[in-house]
């Protein structure tokens, strides 16, 4: 793989298969579109020919219509000759002409149909064809990669500037083009529609902000097709790897949550990373997409974990009890999970993961059977739920109490709050590594109101969307 990044097939079984260079991701996207038209071409030639046999129907029946007038004009006039009454034969010829204009008017309704796609409540075959692969105008996405080359109101993401290794980092190893070289400090991000502004915008922080940022490896979990352009466009020279997180993976175990935007089913990739990531990643650091980094990321990496797969600042203070259900308390059965442990709150959106701890013990594996508990709760003629969040309290299930602390200077969050006025965070007393804006407020929201939290001006900083420049 080169340097650059690569992006995964679109299927779990191409991304078992591995990586896939640039030139065969853009071959692939190029073919699929040839694909395209040319089942659009194949389709226009049968539509072309289906109205031409409309046509010639319309006229066959309408000669036949002719026919049948003149067939009854002529039947009236012998029976007028002979003197026999003419209201049987007008009955019969009329309801003999009726039957053959109403076939007519059909026909014709037919092929008027046929012939304008706009009448037909169905989709057109070569849409249904081809939306698999193209992305249509007008939608979120597509204006959002759009907007890494500049979209047609002047709005694009800029070119972060370059960000070169100090002098005393570590030289990489012979592998060193590989996201296998031991010298390499893993970071895992998600990359979808809603977020994209804020990951791009963690990247620029922990690019900044790294003593040796040609050091990091950033591996992004995509929900669309594409995103890795808009990613090796603002860092031209970032060292990354993307990997498609299918969402049926997730969709049967996701239960209703008290925010929709829990409830996506790229929130749940954290629980995945030992399974997606390469085998030769042993650690990770995951980050949510609404922070920015303010110290040198290796700090982090470095942290001792100890016997634990899990490290990230704890919160011991918290009301724990609130983050289940009384269903979930009353049942002794339930409640037994955390027997024996002193289980305090911590926020996943930062997390130093140990890969080859969390493999041995089936961790994933775990996560999903407490999902499993909430979806049969929660189900019509379920005994309930058993917590209201989406992704956090699975993970507090397994690990609380269980975790390697780290310094509270790591996990600075709250600081979204929400959208409502007046609702703005105040920093937690000690020093700062990362601010997390975690809550319904987002601080590029708020920014774009024209409405900010005073804290908001120090993410602004980092934002590399607005107008393009030159």
């Amino acid at each position: 793989m080169d340097s650059s990044g690569s992006l995964l097939g679109l299927s779990p079984r191409a991304i078992a298969s591995g990586p896939r260079d640039s030139t065969t991701t853009e071959s692939v996207g190029l073919l699929r579109l040839l694909d395209c038209d040319r089942e659009r071409g194949a389709f226009s030639s049968s539509f072309a020919l289906a109205g031409i046999r409309g046509a010639l129907t319309l006229l066959l029946v309408s000669a036949l219509a002719r026919l049948a007038d003149l067939f009854d004009f002529k039947t009236r006039r012998r029976r007028r000759r002979k003197g026999c009454g003419g209201g049987g034969g007008r009955r019969d010829g009329g309801t003999l002409r009726w039957v053959v204009r109403l076939s007519g008017m059909c026909s014709a309704a037919v092929v008027m149909v046929l012939l304008s796609p706009s009448l037909q409540t169905f989709p057109p075959a070569e849409a249904i064809r081809s939306s698999h692969y193209l992305r249509f105008p007008g939608g979120g996405y597509n204006n959002q990669l759009a907007a890494a080359f500049g979209d047609a109101d002047g709005f694009g993401f800029r070119r972060a500037p370059s960000f070169n290794n100090a002098a005393e980092c570590e030289p990489p190893s012979a592998n060193g083009t590989s996201l296998c070289d031991p010298s390499l400090v893993h970071v895992a991000i998600t990359l979808d529609e809603g977020y994209l502004r804020g990951s791009i915008a963690v990247v620029h922080s922990v690019l900044a902000h790294a003593a040796c940022p040609e050091s990091v490896f950033f591996h992004f979990l995509v929900s669309e097709s594409g995103l890795e352009s808009l990613v090796r466009s603002t860092f031209p020279g970032l060292r990354f790897k993307a990997y498609y997180f299918h969402p049926d993976r997730v969709r049967g175990l996701i239960s209703a949550s008290v925010r929709q935007a829990l409830e996506q089913p790229l929130n749940y990739a954290r629980n995945y990373l030992a399974d997606i990531l390469e085998r030769c990643v042993s650690r990770v650091i995951y980050l949510d997409s609404d922070l920015v980094v303010v110290d040198d990321i290796a700090k982090l990496w470095r942290k001792g974990l100890g016997s634990r797969a899990v490290g990230a600042p704890e919160y011991c203070h918290a009301n724990f009890t609130k983050y289940f259900t009384d269903r979930f308390w009353s049942d002794r059965r339930l409640a037994s999970a955390f027997a024996g442990r002193r289980p305090c709150y911590f926020n996943t959106g930062v997390m130093v993961l140990d890969l080859v701890r969390w493999r041995g013990a089936g961790y994933t594996r775990r996560i999903e059977r407490w999902m499993e508990v909430q979806k049969r709760g929660a189900a019509p003629g379920g005994p309930g739920r058993i917590y209201d969040l989406g992704s956090l309290p699975p993970f507090l299930l397994v690990f609380a109490g269980h975790v390697a602390p780290i310094e509270h200077r790591w996990n600075q969050h709250g600081l979204g709050g929400d959208n409502i006025n007046g609702s703005c965070r105040d920093l937690h007393p000690g020093p700062v590594s990362l601010l997390h804006w975690s809550g319904s407020g987002k601080p590029w929201v708020r920014l774009d109101s024209n409405h900010p939290c005073p804290l908001d001006n120090l993410w602004a900083p980092y934002d590399l969307y607005g107008p393009a420049l030159g």
